[in-house]
């Protein structure tokens, strides 16, 4: 008789999980929207730094639709399927469940036998999944112990419903249905995650489809429109608990990051810009006497700049924002890494007591104005630090420059290629390029990154380290 055993790329705790070996590739979205003849993919970049192909693209898997704008991926099993109120051991790290934000389109690709040859196993049309969960442009995937989470920006039936979760089958990926059964007034979407120990999820705010499609709306960005809410809901229940208010004028809620340690009932969530000052900011939220609480840590100003260098979309204001687009924690929860998108850096936080952060490393490449070079490129740099991952032990932070088509285009109007990059980090704190890694994609964008066996920001653990 076989002897069943968890996925070895599962574990109990996040301390297992820092023990695990290192990484050796990662699947990056490739994005090719605008190119009319050019679909996106999927990327596996090469991370093993004993390999003759170190820092190269090792295979590109295209996708067969043109226009699907490739967003937040993420597998279909992580450490989660541990938890004992909910147990899948038998699962199987093996697929990414793969978004495409404006077509509504998923892909579920199998990373085995080779998983340097990822191929696509099934694909969810556009219609099935508007049909089946009500919602359209999938954005966030994230693997939970009893399904897989999809959250959407929109609805099925147009632009004027609110956006919200939907789920996925284990083990079939057909589309179980929406997730929330009482949502109270919550309308906006973005990312969510949860402390599964408490039986809590998070939810954050971003915009509706017409607000963010075609690119920024000055206008409603001037009138806070977009998101400034967090909610929190009891999972088990499906149902809004509480909802916090940071202030109108704390512009998109976006990325968010709770505490790997189950025992810790805290997060980090990351604001783009306030429309009072144009800084960034991020915030803590934490459990007092019962109830969610929010407190801003980190305040990020901008950086003062004559017209005559900036884009038309900053022009006004005579000043580059940081635009915080993400955000990531390190297994350990010590350390705190923030994608300034703007400005053109990423800033590292140790976060050993998360509402006292201490600036512990920063490092600077391309930026609106700056435009900064990479050791191991000859030219400037378009973009900045966005789409963040980091390794499993913490050692190595990669991270992509492609925020979302319309706003690269807004933002960088020079029309930006791909590049991704690696930074290392001193166990102290610290942080300096890898000048031997470089990967440029030429003018295919690029932004999520995955790494083989997990990393940072793809599982939740039930064990205390």
């Amino acid at each position: 008789m076989a002897l069943w055993k968890p996925d070895p790329s599962f574990y109990p705790s996040p301390k297992m999980a820092m023990q695990a070996p290192p990484e050796r590739h990662a699947y990056v979205a490739a994005l090719n929207y605008g190119r009319n003849d050019q679909p996106d993919a999927i990327c596996v970049v090469d991370l093993d730094e004993s390999s003759d192909s170190y820092g190269t693209v090792l295979n590109k898997m295209d996708l067969p639709h043109v226009g699907d704008e490739l967003h937040h991926f993420g597998w279909n099993a992580c450490s989660s399927a541990l938890c004992p109120f909910a147990p899948h051991p038998h699962l199987e790290r093996r697929y990414l469940v793969v978004p495409g934000i404006r077509s509504s389109r998923l892909y579920i690709i199998d990373t085995k036998p080779d998983p340097t040859n990822p191929q696509i196993t099934k694909v969810i049309e556009p219609e099935e999944v508007m049909a089946k969960s009500g919602y359209s442009r999938p954005h966030t995937v994230h693997c939970g112990p009893d399904a897989i989470y999809v959250s959407a920006m929109g609805t099925a039936s147009g632009e004027d419903g609110p956006g919200g979760i939907f789920m996925l089958d284990h083990f079939s990926f057909e589309v179980k249905g929406p997730w929330e059964i009482d949502r109270g007034d919550q309308e906006l979407a973005y990312d969510f995650w949860w402390h599964l120990a408490e039986d809590v999820l998070v939810s954050s705010e971003w915009a509706k489809p017409h607000q963010f499609e075609n690119g920024l709306v000055p206008e409603d960005l001037l009138a806070n429109k977009y998101g400034h809410r967090l909610h929190f809901w009891d999972l088990r229940k499906r149902k809004l608990a509480q909802t916090i208010d940071l202030g109108a004028e704390h512009q998109m809620v976006l990325e968010l990051r709770p505490a790997h340690d189950p025992r810790k009932s805290y997060g980090f969530a990351g604001v783009v810009i306030s429309t009072e000052d144009l800084s960034a900011s991020i915030w803590v939220w934490h459990q007092k006497d019962g109830k969610w609480q929010m407190e801003k840590v980190i305040t990020i100003p901008p950086v003062p700049v004559k017209e005559e260098q900036l884009p038309p979309a900053l022009k006004p204001f005579a000043a580059v924002p940081p635009l915080v687009s993400d955000i990531d924690l390190s297994l350990d929860d010590r350390f705190l890494y923030v994608s300034c998108w703007g400005t053109g850096e990423l800033l590292q936080y140790d976060v050993s007591d998360p509402f006292n952060p201490k600036l512990s490393g920063k490092v600077a490449i391309g930026g609106v104005v700056n435009k900064k070079a990479h050791p191991k490129s000859d030219s400037p740099l378009l973009g900045g630090p966005q789409m963040v991952e980091i390794s499993r032990d913490g050692k190595r932070v990669y991270f992509t420059n492609s925020l979302y088509s319309s706003w690269d285009d807004q933002f960088y109007p020079d029309k930006m290629g791909g590049w991704m990059v690696k930074v290392n980090v001193d166990p102290d704190g610290g942080i300096a390029l890898d000048p031997d890694f470089f990967v440029d994609f030429g003018e295919t964008r690029v932004h999520q990154i995955r790494l083989e066996g997990g990393d940072a920001s793809t599982d939740s653990f039930c064990y205390p380290s």
